[in-house]
């Protein structure tokens, strides 16, 4: 999969290839975009359930790296759909999502627990 910017995969509703180009401002437009978009399903699947800022963006940025069908498929939206919201057990759930073709990454461990530690307000 090719990738422009930070990260987007889709322009104007077709995937890039190694030969699309865009400056700065438009590489911040796609990706103020593709954001805004994937918050909206998230927040479909998510339904009515009240967050601080903090646990959104770390839900965000969790979203946005594994793919916003596997976080609504999650057992961290279940925790939060709970009644009443789990939200500790939700946050400790961001931990597991540290492998990438079964192993474990270094790089993931560490991005997830900066993840963990917005959720939680730290």
């Amino acid at each position: 999969v090719q990738t422009i910017g930070f990260g987007t995969t889709q322009i104007e509703g077709r995937g890039v290839t190694s030969v699309d180009r865009v400056d700065p401002v438009r590489a911040l437009q796609l990706a103020h975009a593709d954001v805004s978009r994937k918050q909206a399903e998230m927040r479909a699947c998510l339904g009515a359930v009240p967050l601080a800022e903090h646990e959104w963006d770390a839900y965000v940025s969790l979203a946005y790296n594994i793919g916003v069908p596997r976080w609504c498929r999650s057992t961290l939206v279940r925790r939060l759909r709970e009644t009443p919201p789990n939200y500790t057990a939700a946050c400790a759930e961001i931990l597991r999502w540290n492998k990438a073709g079964g192993q474990v990454l270094r790089g993931l461990v560490r991005r997830r627990e900066q993840e963990y530690r917005l959720c939680m307000g730290q």
